[in-house]
């Protein structure tokens, strides 16, 4: 993620940023630019940007309760902004629970298609394509007459993509995590996995390249609610790690490429933020742990030089997170293999670019 700065006093602003706490514009992401602005509220709930008067826009309609922070175009009859356009079923924000998971699960969102956005990855609506479209379910947990919990399932099913809103909530997801014995589990990491099933779709099984994407990642003809029983059951396969990046990714090929692919857009996504900052590694004695970012994270040559540089990026993160008694940030090891199958990603996106 990019570090901006206020188009007005050239503040350093963020992504996830309203108002510019220096000069006290009202910012936003303006998507057709990529980029955070500085706007002028004219009439009409009409803005301008102060870089540019000419350029009008509206603030997404989800903007209501602080929901969203992205733009539309002021001519055209869209409400909705990219993201938002996605969305189905949402927590109810006319309760304190569901407005609050609503933002949390909107903010995690917009850092997925800021991704998607940056490569042009296919991100047709329901409208668009009413069969196979990208659609997003926010689902509420089922509470029964006796208080059983039933948790709403997070999944991909041709394109509707379900979320439990549940785990907006730190105290669940962390719950959640503890109990199947994850290293990781954040709500950006399930809407890039799960948008990875609905890429595979897209890019693998419509563009004709199973063959290419066997080779590297198995048949995926291999019966799944077994292959996932099987996993849930037995455990991951012994040696699993150097060929798989989770153990979730051994269950079945399809959901190896989809943690793959999330991987794939964690590693780029922080490598842009570490170059946006400046950050490079190069603790004395240890050249072998040296890393500069000095290349677009977005548009690597391939795989490997994305690597090169997390490795010791990840590793001095890891070290620092130790250092302050909190769980390693990326506890993950990436093998040949492991590279293998991201390269496979890596062609994907920048071919699709």
């Amino acid at each position: 993620m990019r570090l901006y700065e206020c188009d007005h006093c050239g503040q350093p602003i963020h992504f996830d940023n309203r108002v510019c706490v220096n000069c006290g514009h009202r910012l936003a992401f303006v998507p057709e630019r990529m980029a955070m602005h500085a706007l002028e509220e004219e009439e009409g709930g009409v803005w301008h940007l102060v870089a540019n008067p000419r350029q009008q826009v509206r603030l997404c309609a989800n903007e209501v309760n602080d929901i969203c922070n992205w733009t539309v175009s002021a001519e055209g009859t869209e409400q909705f902004c990219p993201a938002c356009r996605h969305n189905r079923l949402v927590p109810d924000a006319s309760t304190e629970q569901g407005l609050r998971q609503w933002r949390r699960i909107s903010q995690a969102q917009r850092h997925l298609f800021y991704s998607l956005l940056k490569w042009d990855l296919p991100r047709t609506t329901r409208n668009e394509d009413p069969e196979g479209g990208l659609v997003f379910d926010f689902l509420v947990d089922e509470v029964k007459e006796d208080g059983t919990v039933v948790a709403a399932m997070t999944g991909h099913d041709e394109g509707v993509i379900a979320i439990r809103a549940a785990e907006a909530d730190d105290v669940t997801r962390e719950r959640v995590r503890v109990a199947m014995n994850e290293p990781y589990r954040t709500l950006l990491g399930h809407f890039r996995h799960e948008t990875g099933h609905y890429i595979w779709n897209k890019l693998v099984r419509d563009m004709d390249r199973l063959q290419p994407f066997r080779l590297a990642f198995g048949d995926e003809q291999a019966d799944y609610g077994e292959a996932l029983k099987r996993n849930y059951e037995e455990g991951p396969p012994e040696n699993w790690q150097e060929h798989f990046i989770s153990t979730y990714a051994s269950s079945h090929p399809w959901e190896d490429f989809a943690e793959c692919f999330a991987h794939y857009v964690h590693i780029v996504d922080t490598l842009e933020t570490a170059r946006a900052f400046g950050m490079g590694v190069d603790p004395r004695g240890h050249e072998e742990l040296s890393a500069e970012i000095a290349f677009n994270p977005y548009r690597a040559r391939d795989a490997q030089q994305l690597v090169d540089a997390w490795i010791p990026l990840s590793v001095a993160i890891n070290a620092i997170h130790r250092s302050m008694g909190v769980p390693d940030l990326y506890p993950f090891i990436l093998t040949p293999t492991v590279v293998a199958k991201l390269e496979f990603v890596h062609g994907l996106v920048q071919g699709k670019r």
